[in-house]
């Protein structure tokens, strides 16, 4: 865990001193947009043309920002037009790197050992985290972006025009974006950064306030799912998938670890179901690594594990069947 600062790397755990006991996550700092015809993004970011072969994403198997993508890039049929590589698990001294000799984890583009370097061939003097995904350009040699959120719409629809890509499939329809950003706003807020929130608090009152916010939202998400098959209009949005990569986790990591232990995704009767179907959409599955997810947790943060012993529990089973399909029509059926 660490940061750059003036492009030195500094092995530097989170200074929650100066906030009170918060956690407050960084911005993001590259937001440039892929576009169809290589015109400004929605906010008038400069925008990169939408070219197959161009575009590489770095990623993390563990990593649930980085995960929307590989699930964005898997379901549109992307993959023979952006490629990919992964860090390994673990990120430690030197934040997260590749491992030479490791087919699995390796820049397959400058052979780096760290996944800084690549934010410095851009910015020499880069001060901030070095996150993963990053959506990067092998035309002009830079990151494009390397916010989660921005990438996955740039996945949902700027590449709709190469062959073999699902242009049908539409993760953010124009009639649902004021619903969608209303759910996103409140699951972002609670719950995909709420379970960092509590589990880097070093605060008492902090974590409990945290840890309510959170739990409220699960239980009004369980409710809103008791009639309906996915969050907005009964119809798979990028609101589920941005809730997924969380709720995958939670179980296996975030009760434990993070501390968000009043209940688990599975004693909730609607939520677990909901995550079944989910990760039974055809070619979700490839995309979770549960061992890699536990692996980075435990052994990385050692500010909350020192011990960096990996539970070898809990059971999880995701391909049991669910009874979510009376409330909507299956995914594949109706895209």
């Amino acid at each position: 865990m660490g940061l750059l600062v003036d492009g030195k790397w500094q092995d530097r755990w989170y200074d929650t001193g100066k906030t009170g006991g918060k956690f407050e996550r960084e911005a993001s700092r590259f937001r440039h947009w892929v576009t169809a015809d290589g015109g400004a993004g929605p906010t008038g970011q400069a925008g990169f043309k939408a070219e197959s072969g161009r575009y590489h994403l770095y990623v993390s198997m563990a990593c649930p920002w980085a995960h929307r993508t590989l699930i964005f890039r898997r379901l549109k049929g992307l993959e023979e037009h952006v490629t990919v590589s992964v860090v390994h698990p673990y990120m430690v001294e030197s934040g997260w790197e590749f491992v030479p000799g490791d087919a699995r984890h390796r820049d397959h583009l400058y052979d780096a050992r760290y996944l800084h370097q690549i934010y410095t061939r851009v910015a020499s003097d880069y001060t901030g985290r070095v996150t993963v995904p990053v959506l990067w350009d092998k035309r002009q040699q830079t990151i494009v972006s390397n916010e989660s959120s921005e990438i996955i719409r740039m996945l949902n629809s700027a590449f709709d025009q190469l062959p073999g890509v699902r242009s049908e499939l539409d993760f953010y329809p124009d009639e649902l974006h004021q619903d969608i950003e209303a759910v996103n706003e409140r699951v972002y807020t609670a719950v995909n950064n709420g379970v960092y929130r509590a589990g880097f608090a070093t605060e008492q009152a902090e974590y409990e306030a945290v840890y309510d916010q959170l739990f409220d939202t699960l239980d009004w998400l369980d409710r809103r799912l008791a009639g309906q098959r996915y969050l907005v209009a009964n119809r798979l949005t990028e609101a589920d998938w941005r809730l997924f990569t969380t709720l995958i986790r939670f179980d296996a990591v975030y009760y434990s670890h993070f501390k968000c232990n009043r209940q688990r995704i599975a004693d909730y009767p609607y939520l677990s179901e909901y995550l079944r179907d989910l990760y039974q959409v055809p070619g979700v599955a490839e995309t979770v690594d549960i061992d890699q997810i536990k692996r980075h947790y435990y052994v990385s943060q050692r500010t909350i594990n020192p011990t960096q012993i990996v539970p070898v529990g809990p059971t999880l089973d995701f391909t049991s069947l669910h009874g979510r399909r009376a409330l909507g029509p299956d995914f594949a059926k109706a895209s």
